[in-house]
């Protein structure tokens, strides 16, 4: 197992290098999504609409940060269960999106779109969303403001520590 410390801009350059179980240091723009901003992403890209961000390249966190206390750039950001978004993600990763965060197991679908795509899966700690949000340095709603903790936001990461579960050579963690 290897260990990488690297910014958003270059993962286009660096998931191919990365292998299941290698550990991450991560900064740079990532941007959240869930369940039901998937959705309306979604809907937008059938209506030829613009998104709220590029996919190319982009980072998608899929996490539901809570309200963020008056002294902290943002509140506990701790990674969702990200089989909730295995609909969507073969879609967005054939248009680019560059690597995903969350928790747990992914379909086959989404690990075949990983391995045709060169991206790459990787996981943060659960339960440690508290801890995960020190390594946040700012947080901005950019769309949907009306689903609340399930907004896209865009966050700036400072070295957040994660790792690669899943990799472009058909390696995974979750492998029996």
């Amino acid at each position: 197992m290897a260990e990488y410390a690297f910014d958003t801009a270059r993962i286009k350059e660096f998931a191919p290098r990365l292998r299941a179980g290698d550990r991450v240091l991560l900064s740079g723009t990532v941007y959240t999504s869930r369940d039901a901003a998937h959705k309306r992403i979604m809907t937008l890209l059938d209506n030829g609409q613009e998104l709220p961000y590029a996919l190319d390249g982009a980072v998608i966190y899929y996490a539901g940060p809570t309200p963020t206390p008056e002294h902290l750039a943002i509140g506990s950001c701790g990674p969702t269960t990200s089989s909730r978004m295995d609909p969507f993600a073969p879609r967005m990763l054939d248009l680019g999106l560059g690597a995903m965060i969350g928790k747990g197991g992914r379909s086959q679908q989404v690990c075949d779109a990983i391995r045709r795509n060169r991206s790459v899966y990787l996981c943060a700690v659960g339960g440690a969303g508290a801890l995960a949000s020190r390594c946040i340095a700012s947080c901005e709603v950019i769309a949907f403001e009306d689903l609340g903790c399930e907004s896209v936001k865009r966050l700036e990461f400072r070295d957040f520590p994660l790792i690669a579960a899943i990799d472009c050579e058909g390696g995974s963690l979750f492998s029996k």
